[in-house]
């Protein structure tokens, strides 16, 4: 069984609302429209105290009830991030016991990588090892294998956001997540939009929404991609 936190993801998609400000707020705004897990993005947030990580995490499972992704992403994988990599990966580190997931890139650091994903399954909490472009999408060899050098690194789960320059690109991407695993995978951009609604369809465990400003590029509102998933379901 795949989860995170106490949802289910072999029943079903979750959609994961990711809180870049006002993360109280924002929290409660998501958990209102129908979020199934937040994806708390530090990086966005400006934290890099692990005490204050702890704190926002403590307060909005507290007040929401619901699942938390921790994530505090690479510069190099569209974050912003201004620190050094073992600070970065530290605060991970250190937030494991109040939060239910972490994502960390398969680009990043593999020893302190390896060290974060052996923390996080002595936990016993879920990981997502995620992976962008935001420029191109690999061609279809490429992703599988990108793919499966995720599950190599240890994910539970194996994320995959590319910006497709042409319909095919898309239909490519749809087409590996309907043979794959454990995958979240996302067509960023406005060609690559409908896959935030249809990527479920195809298999993928996850797709992300904003509350307020979009986080990545095509994303939508967590009330928008509500409505269209269940429209599906």
């Amino acid at each position: 069984m795949v989860s995170i936190g106490n949802f289910d993801l072999d029943k079903k998609a979750a959609l994961v609302a990711a809180i870049n400000e006002d993360p109280l707020m924002q929290a409660k705004a998501a958990a209102d429209q129908g979020a199934d897990v937040l994806e708390i993005r530090f990086d966005l947030l400006g934290i890099n105290a692990p005490e204050d990580a702890e704190d926002i995490l403590k307060k909005v499972r507290s007040d929401t009830g619901l699942p938390c992704i921790a994530t505090n992403r690479l510069q190099s994988e569209g974050g912003k991030w201004e620190g050094s990599e073992d600070d970065r990966i530290t605060l991970l580190e250190e937030i494991i016991p109040f939060t239910d997931a972490i994502d960390v890139e398969l680009s990043a650091n593999p020893k302190l990588r390896d060290r974060l994903v052996k923390k996080t399954n002595e936990a016993g909490k879920a990981v997502i090892i995620s992976s962008h472009d935001f420029e191109n999408t690999p061609d279809k060899a490429t992703i599988r294998d990108i793919l499966e050098r995720s599950r190599k690194a240890g994910a539970d789960i194996a994320k995959l956001a590319v910006m497709p320059n042409s319909m095919q690109d898309v239909l490519n991407l749809l087409e590996i997540t309907l043979s794959e695993n454990n995958v979240c995978t996302i067509a960023m951009g406005q060609l690559g939009k409908h896959t935030r609604i249809v990527g479920p369809c195809y298999g993928s465990k996850l797709t992300y929404a904003s509350v307020s400003s979009a986080v990545a590029p095509g994303q939508l509102k967590v009330q928008e991609l509500k409505i269209a998933l269940e429209m599906l379901q």
